[in-house]
């Protein structure tokens, strides 16, 4: 069986991402020359022309085109297994990017990555904070926490724990307002709608007994940040669905109230989700199991406090 050209195709990866065999030869430390030659080689046992190439200009072919994804694919899978064999032999070191939600990104997840880094000073970290959907494959992301209900994907996921949410508004709201009973009320009611969902519009619940409901709501804010909500709601403006991590200060202080505490709002939990593949490099496996170490009695903590909050 005749092996396959590994420097080849790793050559054509680096042509496809840097649009040019000048660049490639750039970035990878060799000659125009030599990357000509390798893509010639590959062309030659592939039987097919990956490049339409002028003097101006360097495109795929239809076959370049689909090709060029797994010449990717083989490339990040090895310098991964080159990672981890190093690794192994020695302590984690290099770069980690990180994404997470903006405010439990700020109150939970850097003071926990002080200690981390205190620990491995190899390591160095880039932390994305936001709240937007992040595409973690396209941007580069190594580990990104996400508070959700995760549809099926490729990614890999841990699920680290429940996280609550909670329908909240001002007394004064209620008092002006009154309470929602049922989830059907709240479509008569001021809601602020955070838009990061794939659904905003429309507000599931579930209680014991298998009982469920689902109505659509509206309101004075439509925001892609639960944040910008809380000066709306602590002035009495509406009502809102919003994690404990939150809201849970307002709620212990009596700011805030919270409703409709006999329905489950959502089954969003709390996760560790990595790009595919089955390789990771050692320091992203050891980032991974000091934020499930620490996260898990994080959400068990916020979860029984939530459940003897007063009504």
């Amino acid at each position: 069986m005749k092996l396959p050209d590994f420097e080849a195709w790793a050559v054509f990866a680096a042509v496809v991402e840097h649009r040019s065999f000048s660049g490639a030869a750039e970035a990878l430390g060799t000659s125009k020359a030599t990357v000509s030659k390798a893509i010639s080689r590959l062309e030659a046992r592939l039987g097919t022309t990956l490049f339409h190439r002028t003097s101006r200009r360097l495109t795929l072919t239809q076959s370049g085109q689909g090709l060029a994804e797994r010449a990717q694919r083989i490339l990040e899978e090895a310098t991964e297994a080159e990672e981890a064999a190093r690794d192994a032999a020695s302590a984690p070191s290099g770069l980690i990017r990180l994404a997470a939600p903006l405010t439990f990104g700020i109150n939970t997840i850097a003071p926990m990555l002080a200690d981390f880094m205190a620990a491995n000073p190899a390591i160095r970290i880039e932390l994305k904070l936001s709240d937007a959907f992040v595409d973690i494959v396209a941007e580069g992301i190594d580990i990104a926490l996400r508070i959700a209900e995760l549809p099926d994907s490729s990614l890999r996921a841990r699920r680290v724990g429940p996280i609550t949410t909670h329908i909240v508004a001002a007394p004064s709201y209620f008092e002006r307002h009154g309470r929602p009973r049922h989830p059907a009320d709240l479509a008569t009611h001021a809601c602020l709608v955070y838009t990061n969902t794939a659904n905003p519009d429309v507000w599931r619940f579930r209680r014991a007994g298998g009982e469920e409901a689902a109505v659509r709501v509206d309101g004075p804010m439509r925001t892609d940040s639960g944040d910008a909500m809380l000066p709306l709601l602590r002035l009495g403006l509406g009502i809102a669905r919003l994690p404990n991590f939150l809201v849970g200060n307002d709620l212990a202080s009596g700011a805030l109230e919270s409703v409709l505490e006999d329905w489950s709002v959502s089954a969003a939990g709390l996760h560790l989700v990595t790009p595919p593949g089955t390789l990771r490099p050692a320091r992203v496996e050891a980032l991974l199991s000091f934020l499930a170490d620490r996260l898990k009695p994080v959400c068990e903590e916020r979860n029984r406090l939530a459940s003897e909050m007063p009504l």
